[in-house]
């Protein structure tokens, strides 16, 4: 049986999925408590116990999607460097693994667009929260001059997520389904051949 603390942590857990939803749906502005609590199969009531206001959760949701995309990319890039691969090697792996991530999670893309879009304080919050760490890790890593580091951030980005985002949309034009494991791989392969020859 569990205990009261493992029930509150899952009840939490189920909350901040569903914000990770719902949010990267409709956006902050478009979403409401009353959804995600529908979403998450708990009562209104819940959630205001878990969380104090909707801020704070989509901060959680954030927070959850840009760690368990770091953690990701982290243990891989920390495995290669074990394995004393070389810089290129390394750089087109982690790639490979944010292709794959984009792929399992195309609500992280969604939540990029949809924030991004608005210069209010959401969106300074999670560049300086998660999107300047992961630039400033990823330009690090990239032999180009600096002017260029913008585009290739965004350009990886995009080109990594974005069929993954709409596969619906990819599934109609195309008729073939992006989220198959064979697309997947296939997808990540040709986006670092073409960001990291």
């Amino acid at each position: 049986m569990k205990s009261r603390a493992q029930q509150r942590e899952e009840t939490r857990h189920f909350i901040v999925q569903a914000a990770i939803q719902v949010f990267s749906d409709f956006g902050f502005r478009g979403s409401s408590t009353r959804d995600i609590a529908a979403q998450a199969g708990v009562n209104q009531g819940l959630l205001t116990y878990h969380f104090k206001s909707k801020e704070d959760l989509w901060k959680a949701a954030a927070d959850h999607i840009f760690s368990e995309l770091r953690v990701q990319l982290e243990a891989r890039r920390d495995e290669l460097v074990a394995s004393n691969e070389d810089d290129r090697a390394i750089r087109r792996e982690v790639a490979k693994t944010y292709v794959r991530y984009a792929a399992a999670r195309p609500e992280l893309f969604r939540f990029m667009v949809e924030e991004g879009k608005h210069p209010d304080t959401r969106m300074r919050w999670l560049v300086d929260e998660h999107l300047k760490p992961m630039f400033d890790t990823f330009v690090g890593t990239i032999p180009m001059a600096d002017n260029m580091k913008p585009h290739a951030f965004y350009a990886l980005a995009g080109a990594a997520s974005l069929i993954f985002a709409v596969a619906p949309e990819c599934q109609r034009l195309t008729g073939f389904k992006p989220t198959t494991k064979q697309v997947i791989e296939a997808h990540a392969d040709y986006v670092v051949n073409l960001m990291v020859p």
